[in-house]
C-alpha cells in the first residue's frame, strides 16, 4: 500500500581529500498530517548507518505548524574515502509533539545498500565528488 507521505529534497557532497560527507536538507512538500490540526511541526534526522549500526545522528530545526518546510541545513558527518562504501545514510522525517513522542512522518534511505533512487543518488555523488547533488526522494513508511 503506497500511502503517500511526502517527498524529502537533500542534496549530497563528498569531499574525498577531506573525508567529509555533506547531506543539506533542503525542503519537504506535501508531508502527511500529523496532527490533529491538519498540519504538522516537521523536522529531518539523519542518522549515519555501518552495517546496520548507527554511527552518529543529527537533525535540523523543528518547522512549526507546515507540511511544505524548508530548511537549507546542511549537517556534515567525517567519513574517510576508504569507508565511504560501507556507509548509509538513514533519513527520518519526524513530527515533533510536545506531548508524548515524536511520530516518524516517513523515511528513505541513500547509500549502497539503498533501493533504487537512494543508491543512485548515492553513486551520483560517488561520480562528481566535491559537487552537491539535489534530488526529491519519495518517503516510505517505517518498515
Amino acid at each position: 500500500d503506497n500511502v503517500d507521505l511526502g517527498d524529502l529534497m537533500f542534496s549530497l557532497c563528498y569531499l574525498p581529500t577531506a573525508g567529509r560527507l555533506t547531506i543539506t536538507i533542503i525542503k519537504a512538500r506535501n508531508l502527511k498530517a500529523m496532527d490533529i490540526t491538519g498540519a504538522s511541526d516537521p523536522y529531518v534526522k539523519v542518522s549515519l548507518m555501518c552495517e546496520g549500526r548507527r554511527l552518529k545522528k543529527r537533525k535540523t530545526s523543528t518547522k512549526r505548524n507546515t507540511l511544505n518546510p524548508v530548511y537549507n541545513e546542511a549537517i556534515v558527518f567525517d567519513v574517510p574515502p576508504e569507508n565511504i562504501d560501507q556507509i548509509n545514510l538513514s533519513i527520518a522525517v519526524m513530527d515533533y509533539d510536545r506531548i508524548g513522542h515524536n511520530e516518524v512522518i516517513g523515511v528513505c534511505q541513500v547509500g549502497n545498500d539503498a533501493e533504487s533512487l537512494g543508491r543512485d543518488h548515492w553513486n551520483e555523488m560517488l561520480s562528481y565528488p566535491r559537487k552537491p547533488i539535489a534530488h526529491w526522494h519519495p518517503l516510505a513508511e517505517v518498515r
